[in-house]
């Protein structure tokens, strides 16, 4: 943004280089800082101070704005690095990722080049079964895209409010306006449909909009006031510290919870207007308070210049390094960071700089819009081009993996059969039309059940009626949603209806099944009080066998399937593409197939009148090793759901070993 190294903010240098380092450590796994993520957000703030300043500079000295010039300089300093990026994860991405995965982080790599990937990560967000984020090397790129959104949409605002009502006024009330609507919005959907306060760039805009605020803050009002300046420092400061330390990624954010990186960010911002003597708020006193002499620290200021590249660079490298060492040790970790410093450096000083400060580009707006547009376009048909080439590359083996992913019957059947996560009231679906009926009742890791289930009971003469929730085991167990971020109170309504309307349909069977909960645990990456955990299943699994036990009906309770430490269908295809064998992806039974939990599970089943466990581990496990392509079938889809074809196969095994149970 400056023009003139009078302008420069040694401050904002070194914030920016707080907020990379935020945001790296919390990806590169240092559990010390596990809200690093927060480091966005002083991005945000830092970028809605500073475009606000300069446009309502020009707004107040010209009675206008030059969006061309403004479009260039943004065009110059943002694009080539980034697409330069894209290009390089794309070409890596050819030789670690199996072609399923690159025509898939293909089109991220489309929408990222448009700064559109925010959008498109609102929409995977909501699907179940989508591949884990963490494995897509540009998902980094929605911050950028709700950057790029807000340069389009804010010099229109600012301009807006200026022919309304000329003079600084009414674009501060502007500001505002849009800010605190923003943010009462954010805080709603945080707590009702967080993917969209969290991706959706309007529901950003507060924090834009805070820095906004404060760049409109008159200089005078806190020039020479020494003490204050130290005081907004160092409290700024600490609420970004104490953001770092202590948010968590189940914490429910952005909402409220993102008043402390953005408070604390402005507070730093305007210290240094706090700490001016001489009428310029970027005055250099330094000297005079700490915190901004630790962020004039020549090593924050290096880091604060290399920033940009350095977001851009780190996101693809620990992404890949995971990929090619799932438990990467402290030691490579460390080389994955001095990568990311060297990449850095090497796009700054060979694209982003030389090219942001090219003097032809500069002169004229229409010198760098027109490359801009062509290199946009030039990445987004790459990109989509890149996808169709993955796709031809699909061999035999590779569409088997593919074919993993088909959805069960109730979901190809019927959609919202497996309820949602806000759902609270219990929508039955019925497949088959025989006279008897035979209840599924659980979670997703019931429903996987439905293929080979609906298919031995139209064998039958049975209907089969399902009562499926994402995430919602059939014990009753109270738990926290890591999706919605808060305790998962829909799961318990929702449950207690479906017991409630199993017992009134009086079905000839009950078949339960759901995640086990030392696979939940492995999920979470965490233990927690296991001990009061265990108390709690116990009770839970208990307390819902006895309900339908005593009403008469007949139960089959069948044991979760082995879980995986990834997901499978991405190992798999991943070895064939290197000419590994499958068995690399194997797991041992110890880890995989949960015995002791089974053991105590199978205790408590056989404590219930008219309950039986069902066991088809010896489906999946030998004594020691838990395979994951069987009789040439992928096992799972992911780390812990079945495949369907594989799923198919099983129904020999139902009709023996469940439907069986009905005239036991």
């Amino acid at each position: 943004m400056s023009a003139s190294a009078q302008d420069f903010r040694p401050d904002i240098e070194g914030l920016r280089a707080l907020a990379v380092a935020g945001v790296i450590a919390f990806h590169f796994g240092l559990t010390a800082l596990p809200g690093g993520f927060a480091g966005v957000d002083i991005f945000f703030v830092i970028s809605g101070y500073l475009i606000t300043r300069h446009l309502v500079a020009e707004i107040s000295d010209t009675g206008r704005l030059d969006l061309l010039r403004f479009y260039a300089r943004r065009a110059r300093r943002l694009l080539p690095a980034a697409l330069f990026v894209i290009a390089a994860t794309l070409a890596a991405g050819a030789i670690i990722l199996s072609p399923e995965e690159q025509a898939l982080y293909s089109k991220g790599a489309m929408f990222a080049s448009a700064y559109m990937i925010n959008l498109w990560l609102i929409r995977w967000s909501f699907d179940y079964f989508a591949n884990d984020a963490t494995s897509n090397p540009f998902i980094h790129y929605w911050s950028l895209s709700v950057e790029e959104q807000f340069y389009l949409a804010w010099p229109a605002l600012l301009m807006l409010a200026a022919w309304m009502k000329p003079g600084k006024r009414a674009i501060i009330v502007a500001i505002g306006i849009v800010g605190l609507v923003s943010f009462i919005l954010c805080a709603w959907l945080t707590s009702v449909s967080q993917p969209w306060a969290f991706y959706f760039s309007p529901l950003r805009a507060w924090e834009f909009a805070a820095g906004g605020l404060a760049s409109t803050v008159p200089a005078r009002l806190l020039q020479e006031r020494l003490l204050l300046g130290r005081a907004l420092s160092l409290a700024g400061l600490t609420m970004i510290g104490v953001a770092y330390l202590t948010f968590s990624e189940d914490a429910p954010f952005p909402g409220f919870l993102a008043l402390l990186p953005v408070a604390g960010t402005v507070l730093l911002l305007k210290a240094e207007a706090a700490g001016a003597r001489d009428g310029t708020p970027h005055s250099h006193n330094s000297g005079r308070n700490w915190v901004k002499a630790a962020l004039a620290l020549p090593p924050l200021q290096w880091i604060g210049r290399l920033s940009y590249s350095l977001y851009l660079w780190h996101w693809p490298v620990i992404v890949y390094a995971g990929m090619l060492a799932p438990e990467l040790t402290p030691a490579e970790r460390l080389s994955c960071l001095a990568l990311t410093l060297a990449l850095a450096a090497i796009s700054y000083h060979l694209i982003e700089n030389p090219i942001r400060r090219n003097g032809w580009l500069m002169a004229n707006a229409a010198r760098a819009l027109v490359p801009a547009l062509l290199l946009t376009g030039t990445g987004v048909a790459a990109a989509y081009g890149n996808a169709r080439l993955a796709v031809h590359n699909l061999d035999a083996e590779q569409r088997v993996i593919a074919a993993s992913a088909a959805e069960p019957s109730t979901a190809r059947a019927k959609a919202g059969c497996v309820q949602d996560y806000e759902t609270v009231t219990p929508r039955p679906c019925v497949f088959g039309d025989g006279h008897r009926v035979i209840a599924l009742f659980g979670d997703s890791h019931a429903d996987h059940w439905s293929t080979p289930l609906i298919e031995a009971g139209r064998k039958n003469g049975y209907r089969v009626v399902t009562w499926l929730k994402n995430s919602c085991r059939a014990s009753r167990i109270s738990v926290w949603s890591s999706e919605l971020k808060r305790p998962y109170a829909e799961c318990d309504r929702w449950r207690e209806q479906a017991i409630a309307g199993i017992i009134r349909a009086k079905p000839a069977l009950v078949v339960i099944s759901e995640l086990a909960l030392t696979s939940g645990r492995k999920m979470a990456g965490r233990g927690g009080d296991t001990d009061s955990q265990d108390a709690d299943w116990r009770a839970g699994l208990r307390s819902t066998l006895t309900s339908l036990s005593q009403a008469g009906l007949k139960i089959a309770f069948i044991r979760d399937v082995p879980f995986n430490n990834a997901n499978v269908d991405t190992c798999v295809a991943r070895a064939l593409w290197r000419n590994e064998t499958p068995s690399r992806c194997d797991q041992t039974r110890a880890y995989a197939a949960n015995d002791t939990m089974a053991a105590a599970e199978r205790d408590i089943v056989d404590s219930i009148p008219n309950a039986a466990y069902v066991d088809l581990t010896d489906r999946f496990c030998s004594a020691t090793i838990c395979h994951v392509f069987i009789d040439g079938k992928l096992a799972f889809r992911d780390q812990h759901h079945m495949a369907t074809p594989f799923a198919e196969s099983l129904e020999p095994e139902m009709e023996k070993r469940v439907i069986s149970k009905v005239g036991r």
